[in-house]
């Protein structure tokens, strides 16, 4: 074989490698240090039946659920104390809709929350939970996780909040 024909599938390869490795974003990890954290956009249904006020509660109804996030800073990824997470859902013990399947609850030191509920159903086909963030001091946000399986007994959603 000619080397000119070895150096020109050498190039090719390591041509097309570059362009693949470029498409997946690993050529630009400067460029994604610099932005930082990007904030959660609302999701489409997330403020269906969205109580306004909703309490602060230890529990909503028996319990039995787990729903458990993350709320962080746009920018840095710093966790956020003390913020508020409004959670509902359609679940063993009522419909979204009722007032008593509505409760809130803080973040801990480490931006964490958990707030303990009644198994969540399929309503409309899809088990899912809805969580607010609406305090105030950043934009409110709107989320509408589903679950993989309506036998899950728990539910992730993660904030990242940007100031209002």
């Amino acid at each position: 074989m000619s080397s000119s024909l070895i150096d020109r599938r050498a190039l090719l390869a390591a041509g097309g490698a570059a362009l693949a490795t470029g498409a997946t974003g690993l050529l630009v990890p400067a460029r994604a240090r610099a932005s930082g954290v990007a904030p959660t956009p609302s999701m489409r249904g997330g403020s269906n039946n969205y109580r306004p006020g909703a309490p602060i509660v230890e529990r909503i109804g028996g319990g039995g659920f787990w729903m458990t996030g993350t709320v962080r800073r746009v920018g840095d990824g710093a966790p956020l104390a003390g913020q508020r997470i409004q959670v509902w859902a359609h679940t063993t013990e009522g419909y979204e809709r009722d007032p008593e399947s509505h409760g809130a609850t803080l973040t801990d030191e480490n931006g964490v929350f958990r707030l303990e509920m009644p198994q969540i159903v399929p309503a409309f086909g899809q088990a899912h939970g809805h969580l607010a963030y609406d305090s105030g001091d950043f934009q409110t946000v709107f989320l509408r996780p589903v679950m993989a399986s309506s036998s899950d007994t728990s539910l992730e959603a993660h904030f990242v909040l940007q100031p209002a």
